[in-house]
């Protein structure tokens, strides 16, 4: 009996990227500003390392347009130092691709430049924002991310994270239980790592966020991913 194209997409995408826990994944969490991945992403990244995954905190920029209690001029160098903090909570490394924050771009040669940038990180995973978000920097992240991996003919997997605050319009059909004490203890101080960004205000926001996607899932917390339809899934930790 033959077999609809249907058919056959739907056995490819079911198939997993990696089917055991001991493959070495190289995941690149993408975020519009300095904190992005973090509060979207954190107790996913926390999982994803101490499993012995590489994890890379890919940023738009470095923050310059804030920093609460610093010099305006000295905003990307105080945010880039909060970055690094982070991902070392994390035993993640940061990344930075070179915009400015509130300027994004999203024409040809950022396209390219990005494309050539995530090329040389080679992921097997990949998180980004969702591409119908309030800020225009995640939105133009969301965008680069996505024209990079359909040029590499979707190598990756694919998934958009959520941010409290920011994301519009986010039903998650895939989840990571982030429940775990050492867990939550590695996300909160990554969080807590960007000063400059006042996270006593939208820490407790994300993690009303995470609760209510736990009690979707069955967790006492989660994160949630939407997967691109075109993507194959990813071994989530």
């Amino acid at each position: 009996m033959p077999v609809s194209r249907r058919e056959l997409m739907t056995s490819a995408l079911a198939a997993p990227l990696l089917s055991t826990a001991s493959t070495r994944l190289k995941i690149v969490v993408a975020g519009g500003h300095p904190g992005d991945p973090e509060c979207g992403c954190a107790g996913t990244i926390a999982r994803y390392t101490a499993l012995g995954h590489d994890v890379v905190l890919l940023y738009l920029n470095r923050g310059e347009g804030f920093c609460k209690g610093s010099d305006p001029s000295q905003c990307g160098t105080v945010r880039t130092a909060e970055a690094k903090k982070a991902c070392e909570i994390l035993k993640a490394r940061a990344a930075f691709a070179g915009q400015v924050d509130g300027r994004a771009i999203v024409d040809d040669a950022h396209y390219q430049e990005f494309r050539r940038l995530l090329e040389s990180e080679q992921p097997d995973i990949l998180f980004t924002q969702w591409p119908i978000d309030q800020h225009r920097d995640h939105r133009a992240i969301s965008m680069l991310v996505l024209d990079a991996w359909l040029s590499s003919g979707k190598k990756a997997a694919l998934y958009y994270y959520e941010v409290a605050d920011d994301t519009m319009m986010f039903s998650p059909a895939e989840y990571v239980d982030i429940s775990a004490a050492e867990v939550e203890t590695a996300r909160r101080a990554a969080c807590y790592a960007h000063a400059s960004q006042q996270p006593e205000k939208w820490y407790p926001r994300q993690v009303e966020v995470t609760r209510f996607r736990g009690s979707q899932s069955g967790y006492p917390q989660a994160e949630g991913f939407v997967r691109h339809w075109e993507s194959r899934r990813a071994l989530l930790p």
